[in-house]
C-alpha cells in the first residue's frame, strides 16, 4: 500500500484512531491476518498456537510512519503477546481524566 500525504497528517497530528480506521489500513490488516493463517506469530514460534487478535507494527507507526502501510512491518499477535510488546499489564486500560472541558 502506498502512503498518502493524509495517512502521514493523521499519524504526525497524533490521530492514530482515525489513521486505525481508513479504509487502506483495515485492507492491508486483513492482508496480514490471512498471510498468517489468523495465527499469533509469536505462540507459533514457542510451538503454541493461539489466534491472533492483533496486527502489530514491528517498527512502530509513530517513529517510522513511512512503514505503516507496509506488509513485510506487520506480524500478527494475540492480545498477550501484543500487551508484553507493549509492556502493558492484561485489562490495563488508560484512565481518562475528566476535567470541565471534557465532559
Amino acid at each position: 500500500m502506498h502512503m498518502t500525504s493524509k495517512h502521514y497528517n493523521l499519524i504526525n497530528t497524533n490521530q492514530l484512531m482515525k489513521f486505525y480506521k481508513c479504509k487502506e489500513w483495515l485492507a492491508l490488516r486483513q492482508e496480514a491476518l490471512k498471510r498468517d493463517n489468523y495465527e499469533c506469530q509469536r505462540c507459533k514460534k514457542k510451538g503454541k498456537q493461539r489466534q491472533a487478535d492483533c496486527v502489530h507494527h514491528i517498527k512502530y507507526v509513530k517513529e517510522f510512519p513511512a512503514f505503516a502501510l507496509t506488509l513485510s512491518n506487520l506480524e500478527c499477535l494475540c492480545n498477550q503477546c501484543h500487551n508484553e510488546e507493549h509492556e502493558r499489564l492484561p485489562n490495563q486500560q488508560e484512565k481518562k481524566i475528566i476535567n470541565q472541558e471534557r465532559w
